[in-house]
């Protein structure tokens, strides 16, 4: 049993916290940090990762405020990137567009940073429990990898912030998506910042 239980690697992946003009973060932004540390708080967190911009690295350091000793790694592929999209000319229209500015020297830096982030995380070798504080769309590509689905199919998946993604590696079978931002540890007022009125799914 014991040999079993070390081969199940539980990821967690979150994004930053509410953050002002994707800057440093807002005062609710540092409340959700905060409840989203307490949450972890029950876990044996090995690592935490994160991705080199402001908001990221300041949820991360609120977030392992609460878990004592546990070590803190800048983390250049959980940076904020555009995902690989092989013909942007086949995506439906507001995806589309929605990627319009988007250059050739963006999308070929954020296939490196993808690719990098897979084969450095997903995958059953490591600690139990590992977490990457990161941005929506890395998020998204981490599922997407997780279900096997086309590329592309990042593109729509939305994590809210201090949303709490987990995904389940075993070397024996595919990986499983455990949870897909989980806002249980936020109340009502702090779930879905930084949408716009009317846009967010109800809780």
């Amino acid at each position: 049993m014991a040999g079993l239980m070390a081969a199940h690697r539980f990821l967690h992946l979150a994004r930053h916290g509410d953050a002002v003009d994707d800057g440093d973060l807002s005062p609710d932004g540092r409340e959700q940090a905060t409840l989203l540390g307490r949450r972890l708080s029950r876990l044996p967190v090995a690592a935490v990762h994160h991705g080199p911009l402001p908001r990221a690295a300041q949820t991360a350091a609120i977030v392992a405020a609460h878990l004592p000793g546990v070590p803190v790694h800048a983390a250049p592929e959980a940076g904020d990137y555009v995902p690989p999209v092989p013909d942007p000319a086949a995506l439906p229209e507001p995806y589309a567009r929605f990627l319009a500015g988007v250059t050739p020297d963006e999308y070929a830096h954020g296939a490196e940073l993808a690719a990098a982030a897979i084969a450095r995380h997903a995958h059953p070798d490591g600690p139990p429990h590992e977490l990457i504080i990161t941005h929506s769309f890395t998020v998204a590509w981490f599922v997407r990898h997780a279900l096997s689905a086309p590329d592309a199919r990042w593109i729509g998946l939305n994590a809210a912030n201090t949303g709490l993604t987990t995904i389940l590696y075993r070397p024996d079978r595919p990986p499983a998506l455990v949870a897909f931002n989980d806002l249980s540890h936020l109340p009502q007022r702090l779930r879905w910042t930084g949408f716009p009125p009317g846009t967010a799914p109800p809780v």
